[in-house]
């Protein structure tokens, strides 16, 4: 996977997994309903996948062997069902499950919300993982990258925001950086991804808040958009996808790659 081009990555929100307070107990239902909004973003033109476990709440900082396993399945099933490149993010921060994950379902890419130093969050304070995650990534080689955020959602940062990103580039060993807003679908700080597009050696990814409206300003400043709620059924997180919805920003973003902005 590369950024040759700047990329569109939609999210797939997975159903409460089996070790989750919130699971139904149906399985069969989650896998059913991941597959099926996977297939949305491809024939909607997607780049990209991502699959996150979004509705485990209360998220633990790391994951159990259930999750791992039942994760597994479901990103399995989207692997065999879609030909897109396939991205994982394990919540609140289990970067090396997450890379297990990948690995066994031979996906491109994973997403780790603190690589790096320390965030304040509603889990507790969660340290960066960057040391445990070379050291998997050294015994299990392969060409998964690694997406990590800069500031993640859903956290206080006391540090400098350039120190941080160059510290997740160049001691953390992140492939690509993430910028988000404040929240889940919250807008990005302009200021923070110019900032970063200027000095990150790696390309910058916009991880929350890109709407039909808000995609030709970020287009000048990112290399890729992580979407999810604005393509979801009225613009809601905890909706299913709207098809028509993701086809029209992929028709955008061509229209943007076309004029060469």
């Amino acid at each position: 996977m590369n950024f040759e081009r700047k990329l569109l990555i939609g999210m797939v929100h997975l159903k409460p997994l089996p070790g989750s307070y919130l699971y139904d107990g149906n399985l069969d239902g989650v896998i059913e309903h991941a597959v099926r909004e996977a297939k949305k973003l491809e024939r909607a033109g997607f780049d990209a996948i991502m699959v996150e476990n979004f509705n485990d709440v209360p998220f633990p900082k790391t994951v159990d062997k259930t999750t791992v396993a039942t994760f597994t399945v479901v990103a399995r099933a989207i692997r065999e069902e879609t030909s897109l490149p396939l991205g994982i993010n394990v919540l609140r921060n289990d970067g090396t499950a997450a890379y297990s994950i990948a690995y066994a379902v031979k996906a491109h890419f994973i997403r780790v919300n603190v690589l790096s130093g320390v965030a304040y969050t509603d889990q507790g304070i969660i340290e960066g993982i960057a040391h445990e995650l070379a050291k998997l990534r050294r015994f299990l080689p392969s060409k998964i990258r690694v997406f990590a955020d800069v500031h993640v959602k859903h956290a206080y940062h006391f540090g400098d925001f350039e120190d941080a990103l160059r510290d997740t580039v160049e001691r953390g060993l992140a492939d690509a950086v993430i910028v988000s807003g404040r929240a889940t679908g919250k807008p990005v700080d302009i200021e923070k991804l110019t900032v970063a597009k200027k000095i990150s050696p790696v390309p910058v990814i916009v991880g929350s808040g890109t709407t039909y409206d808000s995609l030709p300003e970020l287009w000048r400043y990112a290399d890729g958009f992580i979407v999810g709620t604005w393509i979801k059924e009225e613009g809601k997180t905890k909706n299913d996808i709207d098809f028509e919805r993701a086809k029209k920003l992929v028709e955008l973003a061509e229209e943007l790659r076309k004029s060469n902005l």
